[in-house]
């Protein structure tokens, strides 16, 4: 008698305790659906300001010439480039 009991309480204390996985794997995706995207975000602005700090320590000596192309214009006009020609072309032809 007492073990038609136990098995009768094990089977429903299983049952049960897969319903609650269920209902928590349920609850679980439905707010990984609402919080993802906004998760996402802040990683991605996370990494950003990572890669712009690098970017900064690596290259901060440098003025990025897209950024103000007023300097850009003035620096070429006081550093001409040469236009003096190094060699000459020659232009070649397919024989058959």
């Amino acid at each position: 008698m007492n073990e038609a009991i136990l098995q009768q309480a094990s089977v429903s204390g299983f049952l049960r305790t897969i319903l609650i996985i269920v209902v928590v794997w349920y609850v679980f995706k439905f707010l990984m659906r609402l919080l993802a995207p906004y998760l996402v975000k802040k990683v991605v602005q996370k990494a950003e300001s990572n890669f712009r700090r690098q970017y900064e320590q690596q290259f901060g000596d440098m003025q990025n010439p897209y950024q103000n192309p007023a300097n850009t214009n003035s620096s070429t006009n006081q550093n001409p480039r040469s236009t003096k020609k190094i060699g000459e072309y020659i232009d070649y032809e397919e024989i058959e």
